[in-house]
């Protein structure tokens, strides 16, 4: 079962302490856990919407494209590529930061639980995501929450992952101990080109994010994973596109177009940077 242990409360950074079914601070600021199992602490003054965050639509949407295995290979690519320390560590503390619906935390829990202890915790800013991600396992801590203020305390993880999200590095940095890593998982220059050329008109040229490095980082491994997959229906057509940032960002011609496929042949680029924390022993 999840624990919720070493959470602080997001009002005033003070530890939260666990009493029954709430978690309280010392300030009294007091937070329930829902009947899945998760937290919400992500007060209504540190919300930039009323309802940020992926919706419930496209939760669902999100969570039955993935359920049908198409990116699993990313989760493959991922446990590949892990650095030694942490592959042969007999415990790990692992924070998944824009977590979704959970798919990727769960399956990576579930494989290195096989040989270590493995404590886990998703985070995310939608609280669609999180009901759903608890209702599928209750080994994981969920909590909703922002990158911008991870509600943990400070040294706490081995391990960040941020697939696909929005990093806070500040805030990364600040919670992962003196020897831990941070995983980004970005899309390469040809990810989903194939869709992208239905979508848009031009296809603009790939700019490498973080290209002059991250601050308090070191990087110590990139890699590129490619495969391919195949799309046989429209509903997964619309599932994949409705979980992409193109959803928003392309022309509504190119949308109806998309939407209007029977099959489409795609191309994964992934594109897996390992950043090591510069802390007490590796800063420069």
């Amino acid at each position: 079962m999840s624990n919720l242990e070493n959470l602080c409360c997001p009002l005033d950074q003070s530890a939260l302490q666990r009493q029954e079914r709430t978690l309280v601070c010392a300030h009294g600021h007091s937070f329930d856990i829902a009947k899945t199992g998760y937290v919400n602490l992500l007060p209504v003054q540190k919300k930039h919407s009323k309802d940020p965050g992926d919706s419930k639509e496209m939760v669902a949407s999100r969570r039955a494209f993935l359920s049908n295995g198409y990116y699993d290979p990313v989760i493959e690519a991922v446990l590949a590529s892990l650095p030694d320390s942490l592959a042969s560590a007999n415990s790990l503390d692992v924070l998944d930061a824009g977590c979704g619906e959970g798919h990727y935390l769960r399956q990576l829990t579930e494989k290195l639980s096989a040989t270590r202890d493995v404590s886990a915790v998703g985070l995310d800013i939608s609280k669609w995501a999180i009901t759903d991600a608890s209702k599928r396992s209750k080994t994981i801590d969920w909590i909703v929450g922002s990158n911008a203020h991870v509600p943990v305390t400070s040294g706490r993880f081995d391990w960040l992952i941020c697939a696909f999200g929005f990093p806070v590095f500040e805030e990364f940095h600040r919670v992962l101990n003196d020897a831990g890593y941070l995983l980004l998982i970005e899309s390469g220059a040809d990810h989903l080109i194939e869709l992208r050329q239905v979508l848009y008109p031009e296809i603009k040229p790939y700019r490498a994010t973080f290209a002059e490095g991250i601050e308090g980082f070191d990087l110590v491994q990139e890699k590129n994973h490619r495969f391919s997959f195949s799309l046989s229906t429209q509903e997964d057509i619309g599932q994949l596109l409705s979980m992409t940032p193109h959803i928003h960002k392309a022309p509504y011609e190119g949308r109806k177009a998309a939407q209007a496929l029977q099959q489409i042949d795609l191309t994964a680029d992934i594109k897996l940077r390992w950043y090591q924390k510069q802390g007490k022993s590796h800063a420069k």
